[in-house]
């Protein structure tokens, strides 16, 4: 089992002009602002999930890869490598997630990390997959209000279209964590949405995007996702309290844990990260071999 990684440091002159040049928007603080927390999530994975095969970091540009990072252990994948150059560069992504099963000698069984969720306390490999079934929570749903419900209507549309299924008035979502991927069912419905999937790809997030979720429900109606909820807490740092954020990484109940980065003050953001990353730092005190 491996596990893919996409990261973004928006501090990255590099990719700013890349973003300068090729977009008219202005740069989302929230969406490509770098906490500065991907050792711990390294970390976290070593102690917590010492079954992973290999991980694989996924970024725009080598400028982007921090330089801590040990390159003999964790693989390094270029956008260029996996993403066709016509939709090159991207900013967006669904656009990324589209083509993450590309990824050169990547394992047919995959977790697909952001890099807001790290594994707190031990995992076992049956928490991720059982007998070639991926375990992931699945939901209901049928108001599309909003640009990332309208998305997540589009990856079950393209799915279920995929599969010769009737339309449905409910779509379906997954559970927000890493997401459980089989290589082979991730190239099936590529191939045969190529079109399709293609006509959504955009460099910065659009309505007409799909996402992720698009393989884990094609997974999920042919029979290959057990619907069960993966163990994990979420905190939206908006509304939750620093001290339980806290609590949560060093006393974890749950086995992974999700941090969403949402706009907030500068003077909540500078209390936030140096706590936090106290609290990391209490739990996991050790470099993983993914560090120098």
């Amino acid at each position: 089992m491996d596990v893919v990684i996409t990261y973004v440091d928006g501090l990255d002159p590099v990719w700013q002009k890349d973003y300068e040049q090729f977009t008219n928007a202005p740069i989302s603080q929230k969406r490509f602002r770098d906490w500065g927390l991907l050792p711990y999530l390294m970390r976290g994975i070593e102690e917590n999930m010492p079954f992973i095969r290999k991980v694989h970091l996924v970024v725009s540009h080598d400028s982007q890869v921090p330089k801590w990072v040990n390159r003999e252990a964790v693989n390094v994948v270029l956008h260029k490598d996996i993403i066709p150059v016509e939709y090159l560069p991207t900013f967006n992504s669904n656009t990324i997630e589209m083509h993450l099963h590309r990824i050169a000698n990547l394992d047919e069984e995959y977790l697909y990390f952001n890099d807001d969720i790290f594994p707190v306390a031990k995992c076992e490999p049956e928490d991720f997959f059982r007998q070639g079934r991926g375990v992931i929570g699945v939901s209901r749903h049928m108001l599309a209000t909003g640009m990332f419900k309208k998305i997540c209507r589009n990856s079950d549309m393209l799915a279920r279209k995929a599969l010769n299924r009737n339309k449905s008035c409910l779509f379906l979502r997954p559970q927000h964590i890493c997401a459980p991927m089989l290589r082979s069912e991730c190239e099936r419905i590529y191939e045969l949405m190529r079109e399709e999937i293609f006509a959504t790809l955009s460099r910065t997030r659009s309505e007409k995007n799909v996402t992720q979720y698009m393989f884990v429900n094609y997974m999920y109606l042919q029979g290959k996702i057990i619907n069960e909820r993966i163990s994990k807490r979420h905190f939206s740092i908006a509304i939750a309290p620093c001290k339980l954020i806290c609590r949560a990484i060093e006393r974890p109940r749950r086995k992974l844990i999700c941090i969403n980065d949402v706009k907030i003050s500068d003077e909540r953001y500078a209390m936030l990260h140096s706590m936090i990353h106290q609290a990391f730092k209490n739990r996991f005190p050790r470099k993983s071999k993914y560090e120098i």
